[in-house]
């Protein structure tokens, strides 16, 4: 999507907002394009352009590029706390750090689907139900998650689900298509593997509720428990393992990927076209 043809945000409705209006307000003053700005600062012109319209989170790293690429004298590395604190409660900050760094996850999720896995409508229509005063922000925090699947040294990534997850037509049955044919076309990428266990499986390891396992290069797995107010990150190593064996079991008892995709398929096409 061009510069042209974004929607810029009303400042006054969030920092993230005001963030992405300040980078169009001081680009136009230096005379660049996305383009340039974007080359300048060793990014993308698809992502100034979702930065400028407060549709992506920025990354410190982006915030400290965009001074030096536009001569602001650190004015972008000063508003990014304030985005992150607001975009992403402070519970789950670490968690997203956790995410950019890991070379392996491994998420269970017996509710919904999980966020790095959703689109952005189905994402909102899962977010606007707590009725936040930060909607907006919420759901491109969720969306910037996501980035990690775009670099080159992309994580392994295996989500297992239960086919109740297909089942609740979060946002409506035309948000419900999108997100089915999107995880379909999600678990085609080498890297990343989807299971279904099917509702006729009564019980498994993961009725107590949705968890994630994060691995890394160095350094021990990390378990995150998702809760009802928040979650909870684990570094004990006994939790860690527990939550490791009960990963396996719940693998063991779903679906083969190739069978989950016939299942997603066949939910979709009890949604019509």
């Amino acid at each position: 999507m061009t510069e042209e043809t974004e929607q810029a945000p009303d400042p006054t409705t969030s920092i993230l907002a005001f963030f992405g209006t300040e980078l169009t307000r001081l680009r136009t003053k230096a005379g660049l394009s996305q383009e340039q700005t974007a080359r300048l600062a060793h990014t993308t012109q698809s992502m100034i352009s979702k930065v400028e319209a407060a549709k992506r989170v920025p990354s410190l790293d982006l915030a400290r590029d965009l001074d030096i690429a536009l001569k602001t004298d650190g004015h972008f590395a000063r508003l990014y706390p304030l985005v992150v604190h607001y975009a992403y409660p402070s519970w789950f900050l670490p968690v997203v750090e956790l995410e950019k760094e890991a070379v392996s996850i491994r998420s269970f999720q017996n509710q919904i689907l999980p966020g790095l896995l959703q689109t952005e409508e189905y994402a909102r229509a899962t977010l606007v139900q707590g009725r936040p005063d930060n909607l907006d922000d919420l759901v491109a925090a969720r969306m910037t998650r996501q980035e990690i699947f775009e670099r080159t040294d992309r994580p392994r990534a295996w989500f297992i689900m239960d086919e109740y997850v297909l089942m609740r037509h979060i946002g409506g049955e035309a948000v419900m298509r999108a997100q089915l044919q999107q995880l379909l076309t999600a678990g085609q990428v080498p890297r990343t593997v989807i299971q279904i266990i099917p509702r006729t499986v009564a019980e498994h390891p993961g009725l107590a509720g949705p968890f994630t396992l994060l691995g890394f290069d160095e350094g021990p797995d990390v378990l995150h428990v998702d809760g009802f107010s928040q979650g909870r990150t684990a570094l004990d190593q006994g939790e860690v393992a527990y939550g490791t064996h009960a990963y396996d079991l719940l693998r063991a008892l779903a679906l083969s990927p190739d069978a989950s995709a016939e299942l997603i398929g066949r939910h979709l096409k009890e949604l019509g076209t």
